[in-house]
């Protein structure tokens, strides 16, 4: 049994170039966060990041290409879809980037799933800094963290309507008034 399927609520993991991403189920998150710092040795929540796959693995979807020769940045681009994306098992993704504070300690990535409208349990009890990173995935994702000490808007005014860093955010702008127009 490998450590990371101590973890509570562990789902998978798997390795990655950069640090090895372990997959938790969402009700679980603070006390597999609690593991990761008392049992593994992560001193600190480096990060916290949430990723929107709205339509991920839909029609007219681009996707990563792979070959057997790696990836080619330039041709054929996306379009052709030579490996489908993967399907997502939520909307949202919300990753947890913790760092071990010793001489050659790895890092690790605890990944959670939500859905639209699915609450998270704030980790700030476990790693006091991610009081930031969570207000800023409130902010600009929406996703709502329980337990969170101070959860309001962190870059945005209160009075601002949706999350602009969801894929379904309106794109477009402010509208312009000219002056000599009524």
């Amino acid at each position: 049994m490998s450590e990371w399927a101590r973890v509570p609520g562990y789902v998978s993991h798997r390795d990655g170039p950069e640090m090895p991403t372990v997959t938790v189920e969402t009700e679980l998150i603070r006390e597999a966060c609690e593991h990761a710092r008392d049992q593994l040795g992560f001193d600190m929540c480096v990060d916290v990041v949430a990723t929107d796959y709205l339509g991920w693995g839909g029609e007219g979807v681009s996707g990563y290409i792979g070959t057997s020769t790696g990836r080619d940045l330039m041709h054929p681009m996306t379009q052709g879809l030579q490996v489908l994306p993967e399907l997502k098992p939520k909307r949202f993704s919300v990753s947890y980037h913790l760092l071990a504070l010793r001489q050659g300690a790895p890092r690790a990535r605890l990944q959670c799933w939500a859905d639209e409208g699915e609450h998270v349990a704030s980790v700030v009890s476990v790693w006091p800094t991610c009081d930031w990173h969570e207000r800023e995935v409130y902010d600009l994702m929406g996703i709502v963290f329980d337990s969170h000490p101070n959860l309001e808007r962190l870059l945005l005014p209160e009075d601002w309507e949706g999350h602009p860093l969801r894929k379904d955010y309106p794109i477009g702008g402010e509208p312009v008034r000219f002056s000599d127009a009524e």
